[in-house]
């Protein structure tokens, strides 16, 4: 493209802005987008490969695999929903700094955008459908039923997983909109389309599922092991093979993220290069080596390190992946979303970190609390008092932040 032909793209997606601004600094919520996006990736990456560990167990006839896979079951389904609920922040946050690109995409495939939903709800009804043919069976030697459910939300994941990419990359042609909306000259309506996507880089975030999954496994290990009636032969095979899945896992993803960086598009520039570029695929790597060096013998402190350490990774491959997006969009073709309207809204932000700090706090740390106590115990748990406070605490908080949400909405409503 010319220099002319850059600035009319430019031109035009900053005529697409909205003309009311953002309520507060780009940077915050650019912060905000890269870390939930982080976490998010994260459990659909658990997700993925808790998944996959849970259908080899099904097709599998050794003991120890259907043990696992109905125990990674568990975690699957759960992260499931997990990464359903975090996907929405990731999204909230970037349409706000980059709205033009992102709601261009989705109307350019508007079809596949409302398709999305579907296959997802799909996709969730499938796992537990698995779950609930197979989690009253205690006998793990019992070939597991309705696996084809299992192979189908697997399968619709991907999918999802796939129109997601294709909209974020389609965020980065600007110079092509014109292109994909009036192919030959005449207007396409339909968003039946996806018109971008790099292979490379979808299947670099679809493997690092198997690193993670390892952590997941390294994790496990450590957690059932302090049980009094912990398998002990079991859970260090499921330790070994974690360990194992990490460091194949993350030379596998690091492969595919230099296959990523030198398929870029030319509006990169020199990105793959760059420390951004690199830092990456030496955070992927460097994966295996931590896992290597630190996952020996018992390794019984450094188990609990393995999930913790993932996140770490996926923090900085975000904000490498995000520095991309900025290098093409800024670099390119001149648009900074440091430069959008600012009209502070101090209330709007003050009431989000809150309900953020406050009320997702309470609630998660009352559910973690449980989750980890009902998991070392051995038979029926029975909550402490502190934790049954805890739980009323959580009740309490979200039915003051509900009572003051529909206060100020009712307000805003009759008196605004």
């Amino acid at each position: 493209m010319d220099a002319s032909q850059v600035l009319q793209v430019t031109e035009m997606v900053q005529a697409l802005q909205s003309p009311g601004g953002i309520p507060n600094h780009p940077i915050i919520f650019m912060g905000l987008a890269v870390l939930t996006f982080a976490l998010h990736i994260l459990f659909v990456q658990l997700m993925l490969g808790t998944s996959l560990i849970t259908l080899w167990g099904a097709f599998s006839k050794a003991h120890y695999w259907r043990r696992l896979a109905s125990a990674m079951l568990e975690v699957a389904k759960v992260s499931t929903s997990v990464a359903i609920v975090l996907g929405v922040a990731p999204l909230l946050f970037v349409q706000v700094v980059y709205d033009p690109h992102w709601y261009t995409s989705n109307v350019l495939s508007a079809m596949w955008v409302i398709a999305f939903i579907f296959i997802l709800i799909v996709a969730y009804w499938a796992i537990y459908y698995y779950y609930f043919q197979n989690n009253k069976h205690k006998d793990k030697t019992v070939q597991p039923k309705a696996r084809w459910s299992m192979v189908l939300s697997l399968v619709l994941m991907l999918v999802v997983g796939f129109i997601m990419h294709s909209l974020t990359s389609q965020m980065l042609h600007p110079e092509l909109w014109k292109t994909w909306y009036t192919p030959n000259g005449v207007l396409d309506y339909s968003g039946s389309k996806l018109h971008a996507y790099n292979l490379w880089r979808f299947a670099f975030f679809i493997s690092m599922a198997i690193p993670v999954a390892g952590a997941m496994l390294v994790s496990y290990r450590r957690f059932k092991s302090v049980r009094s009636d912990a398998d002990q032969d079991y859970l260090n095979w499921a330790g070994a093979l974690g360990k194992k899945w990490i460091k194949v896992g993350s030379i596998v993803a690091t492969g595919l993220y230099i296959a990523w960086m030198m398929t870029l598009p030319e509006t990169a520039g020199d990105f793959a290069t760059s420390f951004w570029g690199i830092i990456g695929g030496v955070l992927v790597l460097s994966f295996a080596l931590w896992a290597q060096f630190r996952l020996k013998g018992e390794a019984k402190f450094c188990s609990y390190m393995a999930l913790p350490v993932a996140l770490v990774i996926g923090l900085m491959v975000a904000i490498s992946r995000e520095m991309l997006r900025y290098t093409i969009l800024d670099g390119f073709f001149g648009y900074n979303f440091l430069d959008y309207k600012i009209v502070f809204d101090w209330f709007s932000t003050i009431h989000f970190f809150a309900t953020f700090l406050i009320v997702g706090g309470s609630v998660l740390t009352y559910f973690l609390t449980v989750a980890w106590q009902a998991g070392q115990t051995v038979g029926v748990y029975t909550p402490s008092p502190f934790v049954d406070r805890l739980g009323t605490i959580a009740i309490w908080i979200i039915s003051i932040w509900t009572f003051l949400f529909l206060a100020v909405g009712f307000y805003v409503w009759a008196f605004r």
